[in-house]
């Protein structure tokens, strides 16, 4: 059979028919296999494009190891954006993404993460608040949440909920007073109010006082301001029961018809909406869609290439081991030939699954964490270390 250059297809995939490492490599692995399977001894009944394959599929292997490596230390750095499928690829990337690149940390999907916590405080988030109101009535105490709180429109706030995704309706605040002026407390004539006092003429008489105060005295009093307005000018309060509201105390007619009680609720959103026009969900969601591709052979060093050659051994062993198999002995004059294809079989599957586990176990060493884990060890050893160096006698003080 010709060389690999001059085989038509000479791979099943053709991942790396192009890749000038792999083309370089290909007719010596070939070499390699049958003389470490014994060919000068006894025939090899493999053909060279069984051998490619071999190949290319230990390539393969070794480029999915690595790769759910690194994901296991960049992959909240790539939640998001755009997917393999999306990423155009170039000779030094691999075909669909930045396999060989190292990405910068970020907080964008911690922060992502802190959104569901924000909602809950009412400090941002991803979800909108919506406000509507309940039209009171004279003597009626109990409002349905769900079909009576309505917006300007007069459309339920309930109904505004995507269908197929409607969930419960929360209610964050209930506004059960009307806002009144409250300038008393920031007036010029307040004597509460000293920053309004503050320098009211220029004057280097004795009288003159001068009132300089910090900031955080006028937010704690703006806070006063707002605690009295809901407690000391609340004229009721009201209590929510599963879908219902009830008012204290009964409402009673009034000059203007009908009161309105206004309420700001967290409608159920679909985990795919948000606030605001968010191009991420269609971004990298985990390890199935993550802009990784399969490395190039010419940019494997010697480490992986010598993994990939004893990997590529094993799965030809195994693969004569199939192909012997298929005849457990072999008529010969005056006896039969016994062939070893389970035996092959056995001892391949055993070195492919140790080569993976100890491979393993060394990326496992490698994470991110793994080696900031280690560096700080090594900086706590440098220091015990250092703290045991002779200093010359009055040249230097130590401490530590």
């Amino acid at each position: 059979m010709a060389l690999f250059t001059q085989t038509q297809n000479p791979t099943p995939f053709g991942f790396f028919d192009a890749d000038v490492g792999f083309i370089a490599e290909a007719d010596n692995m070939v070499t390699f296999v049958k003389r470490k399977l014994g060919d000068d001894v006894l025939s090899v009944e493999l053909t060279k494009k069984q051998i490619w394959a071999c190949f290319e599929e230990a390539v393969l292997e070794y480029s999915h190891i690595i790769n759910v490596h690194n994901l296991e230390s960049t992959l909240m750095n790539l939640m998001g954006f755009a997917t393999g499928s999306a990423v155009s690829g170039s000779f030094n990337i691999g075909p669909n993404g930045s396999e060989n690149l190292l990405p910068r940390e970020t907080m964008d999907f911690p922060l992502r993460i802190a959104d569901m916590f924000a909602v809950e405080s009412f400090v941002g988030g991803s979800l909108n608040h919506q406000s509507g109101s309940i039209d009171l009535e004279p003597g009626r105490q109990d409002y349905d949440l769900y079909t009576e709180l309505k917006d300007t429109a007069g459309v339920p706030l309930a109904d505004q909920m995507a269908s197929g995704s409607r969930g419960k309706m929360r209610i964050t605040e209930v506004f059960h007073f009307n806002p009144q002026a409250a300038y008393r407390f920031f007036d010029t004539t307040s004597a509460i109010n000293y920053l309004a006092n503050e320098f009211p003429f220029e004057s280097f008489t004795p009288e003159t006082v001068f009132y300089v105060l910090p900031v955080f005295e006028d937010i704690l009093r703006a806070g006063q301001l707002d605690l009295s307005n809901r407690v000391r000018r609340s004229n009721y309060s009201y209590r929510i029961i599963g879908t219902k509201i009830r008012i204290y105390p009964t409402p009673v007619v009034e000059n203007r018809s009908p009161q309105k009680l206004w309420i700001r609720a967290l409608l159920a959103d679909s985990p795919f909406d948000s606030a605001w026009p968010d191009d991420t969900i269609y971004g990298t969601s985990g390890i199935s869609n993550a802009p990784i591709g399969n490395l190039t052979f010419n940019n494997i060093n010697s480490i992986g290439r010598q993994w990939i050659r004893q990997y590529c051994l094993q799965l030809c062993k195994e693969l004569l081991g199939l192909v012997r198999s298929k005849f457990s002995t072999v008529p010969i004059p005056g006896g039969d030939l016994t062939l070893n294809g389970t035996d092959l079989i056995n001892q391949a599957q055993t070195e492919k699954e140790n080569l993976k586990t100890q491979f393993r176990e060394q990326l496992d060493k490698l994470t991110h964490s793994a080696l900031l884990e280690r560096a700080a060890n090594d900086a706590e050893q440098l220091q015990r270390l250092l703290k045991l160096a002779p200093m010359p006698n009055g040249l230097s003080i130590f401490m530590g």
